[in-house]
């Protein structure tokens, strides 16, 4: 059954204490999932709006870094239980955000190597995802990623390096009732993400849709419109939701972009989300 998301117009945040499952984009990768009453903030990038140079290399690099600004105080936007990390990134995990996070939060990492960095960073509860992991009433289990084509990665891997998605799984005692979500994290589409949703069937599947270019590289090294819409078909009792676009230079595909596609397409309308920032959902 397709879940039907709620528009939260009552205010600008997952309303703490809610029963079911909630999400919210804040900016760029930026989301917070709430499943009952245990909130995850996912990727937080918190820098102001032009605070370092544009990726060199990559196609608007002229352009300041982020290119929007928050759209929430950063006191609000850590108030969270856990922290996933797909990757480390800048735009992903930055300065600001080491900086406003509570040391002693538990953060869920991609491998030893992304542990190690946070735990140099001062941050003393830092967990490697793995078949087992869990955090109150969770389930959490990790899916290879990959940040970009078969040529990208030959060529710039060591620059790209490893990246994780997240399927998080309510186990149901927090109101959840068992729902299933599938952050896709900055990867293109491969095998893996085709055994994720076969597997898990989740209810919402997220992913980024920025379609982040390089120069002088055919493709981009993460997702667009067309995955956008392979989702869609994959999964029809999913809600897919795009992110990440907006907010850095080398995002090539907007919001505008994606809802024509959507609509261009026949996609069911119903089940897409496109949100701005801020924007929070009730499932």
């Amino acid at each position: 059954m397709t879940l039907v998301p709620t528009l939260d117009t009552a205010a600008a945040r997952i309303p703490s204490g809610a029963a079911g499952l909630g999400f919210q984009l804040i900016r760029n990768a930026t989301v917070k999932l709430r499943f009952g009453t245990t909130t995850f903030l996912v990727d937080p990038m918190l820098a102001k709006k032009d605070s370092f140079p544009g990726f060199p290399g990559t196609m608007n690099s002229h352009l300041r870094n982020p290119t929007v600004e928050l759209p929430l105080r950063v006191a609000e936007i850590v108030q969270a239980d856990a922290v996933i990390l797909t990757h480390i990134h800048p735009d992903h995990w930055d300065a600001s955000a080491k900086a406003a996070l509570p040391k002693d939060i538990p953060m869920f990492v991609q491998n030893e190597d992304d542990a190690a960095g946070i735990r140099r960073d001062g941050f003393t509860d830092v967990r490697v995802l793995g078949a087992d992991s869990a955090f109150r009433g969770v389930r959490l289990h990790p899916v290879t990623g990959q940040h970009g084509s078969e040529t990208h990665m030959a060529m710039l891997g060591s620059f790209l390096g490893e990246t994780v998605g997240v399927v998080l799984r309510g186990e149901g005692d927090e109101g959840d009732e068992g729902k299933t979500v599938y952050i896709a994290g900055d990867t293109v589409w491969t095998p893996e993400v085709d055994r994720a949703i076969a597997t898990w069937q989740p209810d919402i599947i997220v992913l980024n849709t920025g379609y982040a270019r390089i120069e002088g590289f055919d493709g981009a090294i993460i997702m667009g419109k067309e995955d956008l819409k392979r989702a869609h078909d994959a999964a029809p009792g999913a809600t897919v939701i795009g992110i990440h676009m907006e907010a850095f230079n080398h995002m090539m595909q907007s919001r505008r972009e994606l809802l024509d596609y959507v609509r261009d397409t026949g996609m069911d309308a119903a089940r897409v989300l496109v949100p701005d920032d801020g924007q929070a959902y009730r499932f």
